[in-house]
């Protein structure tokens, strides 16, 4: 299709301008640079509009380009709802980390649940799961708990989590402890506590050696793809607890399939309750 102009030249140098302004914090002349970018991109959509009119087939092939442009160029700085940060992926969403370093990460959250106990082989990571709509870290308790406890076997009694759980939704009846609470914390949980930091270090592993950096596969379901949740194996009732390593650095095929790009994960940690006297030694401890 050829448009009435395309505007490749002078629209590539009005970003230019928008990005080196906005660097000098000339922040005016950055808004005159923008509202240029927008007025070329309202003009070469409604040059499309006109060439396509009354054509179904050229509608139809169009419509999700044009719709995507139009969002773009009516999505403001300050609004409130989904963004288009990516023309190629608008499914991602902007994961503000806090740290000085990186700021912002663009994708999706994903969960991560480690053992606080340290295996013999490593971490073992025991659940895995995509969490679109960037949704808050403690609200993310009620839906990944349930899986955790169908995965492990067993009732988490104790949730060690990060601050960045306060104001969760946690099922009623387990005891949420948040990193740095004074009141109501024994040595145990205090040691616990400390050892929730574990699984930082197996985030890093995941995102730096087993492809969990970066996601080539599109849309919501490419991330659910590539982030499925972990089906561990039903042990026999009379079978001794054994340690295992971490099932991704021992089967490095299978954690291949497994990455998201700019994908924030969520480090908060849980702890499991014991079995009772004369149940033997096993216990569920998760890092989440």
């Amino acid at each position: 299709m050829s448009l009435r102009r395309s505007y490749a030249r002078v629209g590539k140098f009005a970003l230019i301008q928008y990005q080196r302004y906005a660097h000098a914090k000339q922040f005016k002349r950055a808004n005159r640079a923008l509202k240029t970018l927008r007025t070329y991109l309202g003009r070469v959509i409604r040059d499309i509009g006109r060439k396509i009119e009354r054509n179904g087939g050229l509608e139809a092939a169009f419509a999700k380009l044009l719709a995507l442009a139009r969002r773009v160029r009516e999505q403001k700085q300050h609004q409130r709802g989904p963004k288009v940060y990516s023309l190629h992926a608008p499914e991602v969403e902007c994961i503000g980390k806090g740290t000085a370093h990186r700021p912002y990460e663009f994708g999706v959250k994903v969960s991560v649940a480690t053992t606080i106990g340290h295996a013999k082989g490593g971490q073992f990571v025991t659940h895995v799961k995509a969490l679109p709509a960037n949704p808050h870290d403690g609200h993310t308790l009620a839906t990944v708990i349930p899986d955790m406890e169908v995965l492990v076997g067993n009732t988490i009694a104790r949730i060690l989590a990060d601050k960045g759980c306060q104001g969760h939704n946690a099922p009623p009846d387990h005891k949420i402890f948040i990193s740095g609470q004074k009141r109501g914390v024994t040595p145990k949980i205090k040691r616990e506590l400390r050892r929730r930091a574990a699984v930082e270090p197996v985030i890093g592993h995941l995102k730096a050696e087993h492809r969990m950096g970066r996601n080539y596969l599109w849309f919501c379901q490419g991330d659910a793809a590539k982030a499925p949740p972990l089906q561990l194996p039903t042990p026999h009732p009379l079978a001794q607890p054994v340690a295992a390593p971490n099932p991704l650095r021992s089967h490095p095929r299978g954690s291949n399939r497994l990455g998201l790009k700019p994908k924030f994960f969520t480090d908060n940690a849980l702890s499991g309750k014991e079995t009772p006297s004369g149940g033997g030694d096993e216990r569920s401890a998760i890092g989440w």
